[in-house]
């Protein structure tokens, strides 16, 4: 442990270098009343190969340390030149997850904010473009003062700056820092350059690196290989970082040798090179990782003992819903039409939604994609959602496979299948009422067809004069009224609620009494304005679409109440369309 007068004297050299950009090399922006010590990191790393898990292990670590009464915040780093994730593709990127502020962000966020169930915002989300963009604009303003701006001190020093700024402003013991991607990736090199040179400025005790690295084992071979984590951890430490702990990921528990291996290799102590194999569910995960003594060891590198609280009930409450996760009374199907049906990951939301929902209800839920550019006729769609018992029209934009969504949306109408449509499934919606019942044969939206007659849904009259695609849409969080005495008001048991929003298009307003009278019920609107939030028709199951997206707010231990009638009603219509259930007869 450094001590209190070596520890005071490096702080006040770091704080005067900081002001010095003309004489000296060093470029350390402090923001206003950050205390040194006061806020542990933990920074999180990957090797071998990405797509291992990082995020699950940073929210689940993140988790077990909230829940022994420390303040923890997440955040993430992309090494994208995208300055946000809302232009990314889902099939090359899975979902793009939207927080209460707007920010489009990666997934990881949404998975940080369901295990630790808190919400964050664009100061735990950092992209490589948007901190470029920060760096050129302030040089731009003559912020530099004439220096030659550099990756080294500038981009990092920057870097620095956006983590303690967030430290100063969430007042957190612990900010857990996940690093996207793997070492060794040249658009991660400067990250990890500034998360080096910071851990050196905070000194011992005050910063943790954990590598997430993954132990292959052939086919061919039939045992686990260490030699790529090796070189992986070799590479992290070339440049300059030594790690605490190396979480080991692969399909099964490795051989007590190879972690033997790592640990004669990393330097690391071997209870600190810790075996993480898949689990039967994301949600197994903490409790994994407690089992395998990380978060102790975190704790005990931090120095934090002290201020920990016991998380028994914490952790009780999380095994009750796990236990329900792997021990269903009932099975029920979900049918998703989606756009993205070949990447699971673009409906990660929808699906952790389904699954809080489910252990809500007993029910286990098995999701059924539905390509629905291949569904032409009425016989198609019935065919189709033959078995299912409840279909799901997630957001999505453009006209491919939208006639074979209109259709599924028909059929569930008609037949009394729970339908739930979120955004543009509740545009869908709106379209499919409006040619089926209001008789209004080339109902469209603009969206799709620009010149239609029987413009039912249309463009946000703000989104008309923006031009491009980066975050031009209605974006996070809006305060939504209730109407009363409706299922909207059942469901959410409020008059007043609040939910995320991604998109420009809407219920044409000149529409609006023509739905009512025929039987739409807009339960959902905008407080001041006549934008219609939420529809429902009150002679069936369940039949509600949304124009937000309410998988977004969706917790483990607080589902979302939507989603939870949803599934509530697919375990009805399960019970009563079963042979030899009893409540079929």
């Amino acid at each position: 442990m450094i001590a209190k007068k070596e520890q005071t004297e490096q702080e006040q050299l770091i704080k005067s270098l900081a002001k010095k950009t003309d004489e000296h090399e060093f470029y350390t922006p402090i923001p206003k009343n950050y205390e040194f010590g006061k806020t542990k990191y933990v920074i999180v790393t990957g090797s071998v190969i990405s797509g291992v898990g990082k995020g699950i292990f940073s929210a689940s670590l993140a988790k077990l340390l909230k829940d022994q009464g420390l303040k923890v915040e997440a955040m993430k780093f992309d090494g994208y030149l995208n300055v946000d994730a809302g232009t990314l593709n889902p099939y090359r990127h899975g979902e793009v997850f939207v927080l209460d502020d707007g920010t489009e962000c990666d997934m990881d966020l949404g998975t940080y904010e369901r295990f630790l169930d808190q919400e964050l915002s664009k100061q735990n989300y950092l992209t490589a473009g948007k901190l470029f963009s920060g760096i050129i604009q302030r040089e731009r303003d003559g912020k530099y003062l004439g220096r030659d701006v550099q990756f080294i001190p500038h981009v990092t020093g920057e870097i620095k700056s956006f983590i303690r700024t967030l430290a100063v402003q969430t007042q957190a013991d612990v900010v857990l820092i996940e690093v996207g991607g793997t070492v060794g990736d040249i658009e991660n090199s400067y990250a990890i350059e500034a998360l080096r040179e910071m851990a050196y400025e905070e000194g011992p005790g005050n910063s943790c690196f954990v590598n997430v690295t993954y132990i292959l084992k052939p086919d061919s071979l039939g045992e686990h290989k260490s030699k790529a984590a090796q070189l992986g951890i070799r590479q992290l430490m070339s440049m300059g970082i030594q790690p605490h702990l190396v979480v080991c990921r692969s399909h099964e528990p490795i051989p007590e040798k190879i972690r033997e291996k790592l640990s004669i290799f990393s330097n690391v102590p071997l209870d600190r090179v810790i075996s993480l194999p898949d689990a039967e569910s994301i949600y197994a995960v903490p409790l994994a990782i407690k089992q395998a003594g990380a978060d102790a060891a975190v704790t005990d590198i931090l120095q934090l003992k002290a201020k920990l609280k016991t998380q028994e009930k914490a952790l009780a409450r999380w095994q009750e819903f796990e236990e329900k996760i792997k021990s269903p009374k009932t099975e029920i199907k979900i049918a998703i039409t989606g756009k993205y049906t070949g990447l699971h990951d673009a409906y990660a939301s929808i699906l952790n939604a389904l699954e809080h929902a489910g252990a809500a209800n007993d029910a286990h839920v098995i999701v059924e994609w539905v390509e629905t550019t291949k569904i032409k006729s009425r016989e198609d769609a019935a065919k189709t959602l033959e078995g299912v018992d409840g279909v799901i029209v997630p957001g999505g934009f453009g006209a491919r496979g939208a006639e074979g969504k209109i259709l599924c949306i028909q059929h569930a109408r008609e037949q009394k299948l729970p339908y739930f449509g979120l955004c543009y499934g509740f545009q869908m919606a709106l379209v499919e009422f409006a040619r089926n019942v209001l008789g209004l044969k080339n109902a469209n939206t603009t969206e799709i067809d620009p010149e239609t007659k029987e413009d039912v849904v249309d463009i946000l009259p703000e989104q008309k004069e923006k031009e491009g695609l980066g975050g031009n849409m209605r974006l996070g969080g809006q305060n939504i009224h209730i109407v009363k005495d409706t299922l909207a008001e059942k469901y959410y048991g409020a008059t007043s609620i609040r939910e995320r929003f991604r998109h420009r298009y809407e219920c044409n307003p000149k529409y609006i009494e023509l739905f009512e009278k025929s039987g739409i019920v807009f339960s959902g609107k905008d407080p001041k304005h006549p934008i219609m939030k939420i529809l429902e028709l009150p002679n069936h199951p369940f039949f509600v679409g949304v124009q937000f997206h309410p998988e977004f707010t969706s917790r483990p231990l607080s589902p979302q109440p939507l989603f939870k009638a949803f599934v509530a009603a697919a375990v009805q219509h399960h019970a009563t369309h079963t042979p030899d259930h009893p409540a079929s007869h």
